[in-house]
């Protein structure tokens, strides 16, 4: 399952809530969302955490335009728009989280 998160975890708690329910499967950080899978964020070692049974992803051109491309965490992947339809393409069932 892919999971699309567009809050940021500072003022929303639709990424801690996902974390919480979601043990396997993908997740996809957009919008605002995308400073959690920056280093140095109180969300950091949670986030990293849970990246031991979910892939995380992260929507490059958001990241870009937050201007927080060089502090993206070890272990997270950027993906552009191409990418983020492959994600919805190959995973069979998509949730976000608002």
């Amino acid at each position: 399952m892919l999971h699309i998160i567009n809050k940021s975890p500072l003022s929303n708690c639709s990424l801690d809530s996902c974390l919480r329910v979601a043990t396997t499967g993908s997740v996809l950080l957009i919008e605002d969302a995308v400073y959690a899978a920056t280093t140095g964020n109180a969300f950091e070692h949670k986030l990293r955490e849970s990246m031991a049974g979910l892939q995380v992803y992260v929507l490059k051109p958001d990241l870009e335009a937050r201007g927080l491309a060089d502090r993206l965490m070890d272990g997270v992947t950027p993906v552009d728009y191409a990418g983020f339809v492959e994600l919805t393409v190959s995973n069979k069932n998509c949730q976000s989280w608002l």
